[in-house]
């Protein structure tokens, strides 16, 4: 079985929820040589993006989301071990400062972007849920941060995201860090109303959309 099939019998088996299959799959790619990275890369990370585009559609529900997050955490539990091991966990892409806003207590899926952005190569500082504006900035001026990232799940919270960058505004920093948003209530529109730098649909698409932002904001972008 070449890279190509293991990558996909990984995928297959997030997205089907067969914890027995993801981790001998793991098993086989990492005896056959496949660096760690290339399989969280390759395989579990697209699984667990399809499962949160069937979770977006309704298609699965909360309870499937939870056993693929857990999943990828046990996978985790033997990948990072070895990632530590070969000193490349230390390849850092950037610091994000993340949590959820101000009197909005969801944390599924800010926890999920959290651990995928940390096992991508960024520094996470996870501040939690029901966050307010200047413990972001405070914590974000703290580590030197390139993202501040908003999670709201709810309508009612989604000033909240808002009020951060308007926070930002007001003390003439909104330009020292790049802004992202996401959660179940945000759209693209309401991104670009408040001005955010960014809006990611998935986890996954959010790795991505970081991993953008920070390089922007070191080319000065």
């Amino acid at each position: 079985m070449d890279n190509a099939e293991l990558y996909e019998r990984l995928k297959e088996a997030m997205i089907s929820l067969d914890e027995q299959e993801a981790m001998s799959g793991i098993r086989k790619a990492l005896e056959g040589g496949t660096e760690p990275l290339e399989i969280i890369d390759n395989g579990l990370l697209p699984g667990l993006g399809a499962i949160g585009k069937l979770f977006e559609d309704e298609e699965i529900f909360l309870p499937e989301l939870m056993r693929a997050a857990g999943i990828f955490q046990g996978a985790m539990g033997v990948l990072q071990p070895i990632i530590k091991k070969q000193g490349k966990a230390d390849r850092k892409k950037g610091a994000v400062v993340i949590g959820t806003v101000k009197g909005d207590m969801h944390y599924i899926g800010k926890n999920i972007v959290s651990l995928l952005l940390e096992i991508s190569g960024f520094e996470v500082h996870d501040l939690g849920v029901d966050v307010d504006p200047f413990t972001f900035i405070r914590k974000a001026r703290e580590v030197n941060a390139d993202i501040i990232g908003l999670s709201a799940l709810l309508t009612t919270t989604l000033v909240g995201q808002r009020d951060v960058i308007e926070a930002l505004a007001a003390q003439g920093e909104r330009d020292r860090f790049k802004v992202m948003v996401g959660g179940g209530a945000v759209t693209r529109e309401w991104a670009e109303r408040i001005g955010a730098d960014g809006y990611a649909e998935t986890a996954y698409a959010a790795v991505e959309l970081a991993a953008s932002l920070a390089n922007s904001s070191r080319t000065g972008g």
